[in-house]
């Protein structure tokens, strides 16, 4: 208020009071035509002229904020749209994926009718250098147990359960140094051990030992033999990428690429039970 009562406050007070005088006696005589009232209304002509424009000026920033709340509210309406799309395409997504699980796992017990089947998700993977291992989120209470065998929906083996918890399991992989399995050359039947090994772990390799002759070759498959019935026959392990010999310079054992993706599976398929060939 000390500020307004300055110099410049005080004209610019003046002013408006003059000016509104002269609207109101304009207003007052605005129906007559002698020279007076034509004085008047020549003076306060620019002052209705600028009022009318101040008006225009005030309705037209109403109408700008009228259509910026409209702009808002179809945003915010279709945000919400957008939202309830993209939870829709979310959902869609997670039921085409179990979709295509149960076919999976369908398929596998069509392809597989010795096999009891217990699908089952990776929770955790071995960090280690020295050892190649998964935990699953199925254990005794799903009948599995220590000893069961895990392969892929392909029917390609992972590992074998050496863990088990009443809702998790621990899988040795094949390419652990400790996994040791029967297995069978597929073209040949010649039958070997299938083995971990420390350095070709690194190498996401595995060995085939103990073949009793023949002659392999690159690309040939190697399956699980069944022999003594620990483990079901016919999973397939990998296939032979070459012969080497070992440091010694004695045995000739081939090196094996495992079928099943022992770092990407996300899904897995435990055997709870087979039958056994006879």
């Amino acid at each position: 208020m000390k500020r307004f009562l300055t110099r410049g406050g005080v004209i610019f007070l003046c002013v408006s009071t003059a000016a509104a005088v002269l609207l109101c006696v304009a207003a007052a005589t605005d129906s007559g035509t002698d020279p007076v009232h034509s004085a008047f209304g020549g003076i306060t002509a620019p002052l209705r002229a600028g009022s009318a424009a101040a008006g225009r000026w005030v309705e037209s920033i109403a109408a700008r904020f009228a259509a910026v709340e409209e702009l808002q509210a179809r945003n915010e309406a279709l945000e919400q749209k957008v939202a309830e799309l993209e939870e829709a395409l979310r959902q869609a997504q997670t039921d085409s994926e179990e979709n295509r699980r149960l076919r999976e796992l369908l398929g596998l017990r069509r392809r597989r009718r010795d096999f009891s089947l217990e699908a089952a998700f990776v929770t955790a993977r071995s960090g280690s250098n020295w050892a190649s291992a998964l935990t699953l989120d199925k254990g005794t209470a799903c009948g599995v147990a220590i000893g069961n065998c895990v392969m892929d929906s392909r029917g390609a083996l992972a590992g074998v359960v050496t863990e088990a918890g009443e809702t998790w399991c621990t899988v040795t992989t094949v390419l652990d140094p400790s996994s040791e399995l029967g297995a069978k050359v597929f073209r040949t039947g010649e039958t070997g051990i299938a083995s971990g090994n420390l350095r070709l772990m690194t190498e996401n390799r595995l060995s085939l030992h103990f073949l009793e002759g023949g002659a392999l070759k690159s690309g040939d498959l190697v399956i699980t033999s069944g022999l003594g019935g620990y483990y079901p026959a016919g999973l397939l392990i990998g296939s032979v990428e070459e012969l080497r010999t070992d440091d010694g310079g004695v045995e000739q054992y081939a090196v094996l690429i495992p079928r099943a993706d022992i770092d990407g599976e996300t899904e897995l398929f435990i055997i709870t039970a087979f039958s056994v060939e006879k």
